[in-house]
């Protein structure tokens, strides 16, 4: 059986030690600032990128060049080995469809999954994918794993001020035309197909009630990992949001809270928290 290989971008959420220990190789994505190109993760940090947003900078964000996979395809095959490359949602970004217009273009067995997700909802998939392979599990258990997982997670975001999600076009029309009326806080769900604003309040208080509301739901399906990926959000702010999420019975979850990649902040701006978790079983289809 082939060697498999897990290839992923740069909006994932991975701490350093879990990149290495799985062998995963990242493709970046580019931010450009007042006319200069960095490269995610490579030219600038994630600390940098917030003191950009803390300047007033509105970045722009760029998917890999079809190149830039093919290359990171051929290589990684040139033993024979096959290759899985798990991205972030289509929603979000074209950077998959990309990958599958190189996964022909490449001499190397590849096999694109759109994960419908990103951050560290991408990385459960990603480090499923490469225990996986690590296991000997085929291509198309590995697919499988991923779609499970994919519908266990949720990712929602507190969006603590709009300016960058408006001005990144993330929203529609409609709720560009409605937050522009108020200063509003609002949550925005990433669903399989879309990107929606799910609640608005004019205060914090919206999404500590939300949280709760999460807490709820949660009563009868234990959240097995969460992660409040963020853009340089307090400590305390940061604790307070775990509270509010985890229930009795997902105390012992597995937490994990980072700043989130440049390419996400981009859109999302300064003091965002991406509420990500990974539960035992789906949510009730009412909430997809």
């Amino acid at each position: 059986m082939a060697n498999i290989k897990i290839v992923t971008d740069s909006s994932v959420q991975l701490t350093p030690a879990e990149i290495k220990e799985n062998n995963i190789t990242i493709v970046p994505l580019t931010i450009e600032i007042n006319g200069q190109t960095f490269v995610d993760g490579e030219t600038i940090t994630r600390e940098e990128l917030v003191e950009e947003l803390k300047k007033g900078n509105k970045p722009k964000t760029s998917q890999p060049a079809v190149g830039s996979f093919v290359d990171v395809f051929d290589r990684l095959g040139e033993d024979g080995s096959q290759v899985v490359a798990i991205l972030l949602s289509d929603v979000l970004s074209g950077t998959y469809q990309t990958a599958v217009s190189a996964a022909e273009m490449s001499s190397t067995d590849v096999t694109v999954i759109n994960s419908k997700s990103t951050d560290r909802g991408e990385a459960f998939q990603v480090l499923a994918a490469a225990k996986d392979a690590a296991a000997g599990k085929t291509m198309a258990e590995i697919q499988a794993h991923c779609k499970d997982i994919l519908e266990r997670t949720t990712i929602d975001v507190l969006v603590d001020n709009l300016d960058n999600i408006l001005s990144g076009g993330r929203l529609g029309k409609m709720a560009s035309m409605l937050t522009k009326l108020i200063n509003l806080k609002v949550i925005v769900r990433l669903r399989e197909n879309s990107l929606d604003v799910v609640k608005k309040g004019r205060s914090r208080k919206t999404f500590f009630k939300y949280c709760a509301e999460l807490k709820e739901r949660h009563q009868d399906n234990p959240i097995q990992e969460l992660s409040l990926s963020n853009v340089d959000c307090s400590d305390e702010y940061l604790e307070k949001v775990k509270d509010a999420v985890l229930p009795e019975n997902s105390k012992d979850a597995a937490y994990i809270a980072r700043l989130t990649s440049p390419i996400i902040m981009t859109h999302t701006g300064l003091n965002a928290i991406g509420v990500i978790t990974l539960a035992e079983k789906p949510e009730p289809d009412e909430y997809k």
